[in-house]
Formats: C-alpha cells, structure tokens, sequence
C-alpha cells in the first residue's frame, strides 16, 4: 500500500505535466490548415526565409533554437518573441533566452509582414505557425530533411521571464534530467537524443562550457569524457580569463550543415556540453547514437518525428490564445 501511494505521488506531477502541456490538439493542427484563407503561405513563408537566410547564415541555428525554447517553456504559441514592456519582464529577457540570436525574430518578423502583404491573409496566420514553418524551412535550407508542418496554432497571451525558470534543459543536465524534462512535455527519450541532434548548428558560449576544460572537479580540471585534443582547441578559443560571451562553433566539423556529424563527434568525445556526450557515455542511450551515426536515414526520420511533437506542445486553442497583428507585442 505505501508503495502504491509512493507511486501515486510521484508519477501524478509527471501525469499533470503531460497533460498540461499537450492540450486538446488532435483536432486543431492539420496539414493545409490554412488552405481556404491563405492558401500560399508556405510559398510566402519560404521565400522571406530564404531571403533572410541569403543574408546571414546565422539565420538557421537562430530560427531552430528560437523555437525549441518557444515549445518547451509555454508551450508552441510564440510567447517567446514578445518584448518586455512596461513592468513585465518578457520570456525573452529571462537569462536563460539572452543568447537567442537576433536573427531568429527576425525571421519571423519579417515572413509574418511578408504574409500580411497579402489581403486574403492579413492577421490570418499566426506568429506560432509562421515560426513553424519557418523552422522547418531553415532546417531543409542547412541540407537537412524536409517534413509536412501541422498548422493552427494561436498566439499566447502571456509572456513572463519568470515562466522559464526551469523549463529549459541545462549543459550541465544527465541523461536522467534530460529524459524527466522531455517527458514532461510528451517527449520520449529517442525523442530528445534526436532533437540534440540540433547541436549539429550553431554555436556556444564559453562559459556554458569553460568547467569542462579548467575546473571540472577537485581531480581533474578536464571532464575524462571530453577528446584530449578537442579539449586543448577549446582552450585556444576559450582561454581562461576570455570575454563568456565569446562564441564558437558546436558542431567542429561541420558546423554550416545540418547532418548526422553530431553523434560521430559524440563517438569521438567532442559533444560540447556534458548533456551533448552523455548521450553517448550513458549505455542507455549509446545505442541510438551509434544507429544515427551510420545511418543518416533512421536519424532523419526520427528527427522528423521529433520535431512534428516538438510542435504540439501546448498548443493554444479559443480564449486561449489568438493571431498577433504584431508578433513582438500582444494586440
């Protein structure tokens, strides 16, 4: 009896949570939501994407980043690309969204006005569903696979900094932490080695490293896990007293193309944070990262998949939510 109650108690947050953050989406997203009131919209959303992309690489880790940490606070409503005004304090402003690079607002700023241009779809379309397309866009832009995005998601009405706290996954996470997190929001844990797989773009800070390679512990200034020789080039770029703010590549091998190079670097000991090469330390997980690093058609498939969850989590619906006519401000 006392086991059960324990049981109870420890898997009914965990159920609440589920819950909460999957809402009642079955019948909202559908392909071609938008196929009787703006009916081109993947054409005008792509084509503003792969302006901007032509103007700034930077535009592809930007854009995929943005919305990961826009689904996993609050859900996929665009909450995070709301500014902070008057004594609110926006998702944007939190510590944990300083280093989203500008580049990624801007690229739904700017194929939401390419979509208002249009009469028949002015205010129709969502900053949420536009960031939607506009992920899986760059994704096919940086060589990645391309995937059917389920539209009909509104716009949140609430944007505070103090609703990150702690929905956001850690360098510093173990796979235990990584795969509670994810399950909270529906995620299983195939799901999260293939959606780390987004480190394949981008780049970091030092400091969300640097106790890798200077003070991992009272023994060992160097974390065992991380490639020797990867660790001294991170030095070079990283040196100790350097500006944290200093950025460098995730991916060391291909950094400009979205591929299956980031469970090969995990194989090799050059995952850059310690929830990047747990993937590959912990048995539990090693596994996968091995398939997906020889096949790069399993891991674009479940990458896919991956995503297309990613982006039914808390999906508004009614009062709920509704469309921005600007996506930085609530109307």
């Amino acid at each position: 009896m006392e086991r059960s109650r324990f049981l109870i108690k420890l898997l009914l947050p965990l159920t609440l949570s589920v819950f909460l953050f999957s809402g009642s989406i079955s019948a909202q997203l559908k392909l071609n939501f938008y196929s009787n009131t703006c009916p081109d919209v993947e054409k005008i959303v792509r084509a503003a994407v792969t302006a901007k992309f032509r103007q700034t690489f930077v535009t592809v880790p930007a854009t995929l980043r943005l919305f990961f940490h826009d689904c996993f606070v609050s859900g996929c409503d665009a909450s995070v690309i709301i500014a902070s005004s008057g004594g609110n304090t926006a998702e944007k402003d939190h510590p944990d969204n300083l280093s989203l690079a500008g580049d990624g607002f801007d690229t739904v700023i700017k194929a939401k006005a390419a979509v208002d241009k249009v009469a028949r779809c002015r205010n129709r379309v969502s900053c949420a569903d536009i960031l939607a397309l506009a992920t899986r866009d760059v994704i096919v832009l940086a060589g990645g696979p391309s995937y059917n995005v389920e539209l009909g998601r509104l716009d949140g009405l609430s944007s505070t900094a103090a609703s990150v706290n702690g929905n956001l996954p850690q360098p510093t996470f173990n796979l235990n932490q990584l795969t509670s997190m994810f399950a909270t929001r529906g995620l299983t844990q195939t799901d999260l080695i293939a959606l780390s797989a987004a480190h394949t773009l981008g780049f970091s800070h030092c400091n969300k490293f640097a106790s890798r390679i200077y003070s991992f512990n009272r023994t060992q200034s160097i974390d065992p896990t991380l490639n020797r020789q990867y660790a001294a080039q991170l030095k070079t770029m990283c040196p100790r007293n350097v500006d944290p703010t200093i950025a460098i590549d995730m991916d060391p091998t291909t950094p400009r193309t979205f591929d299956n190079a980031y469970f090969k670097n995990l194989q090799n000991g050059k995952g850059l944070f310690t929830s990047d090469q747990v993937l590959f330390t912990d048995l539990r997980s090693r596994s996968t990262v091995n398939t997906w690093a020889s096949n790069t058609q399993a891991f674009n498939a479940a990458f896919t998949q991956a995503m297309t969850k990613l982006g039914r989590i808390g999906v508004k619906s009614g009062r709920n939510g509704n469309i921005r006519m600007d996506c930085g401000r609530f109307n």
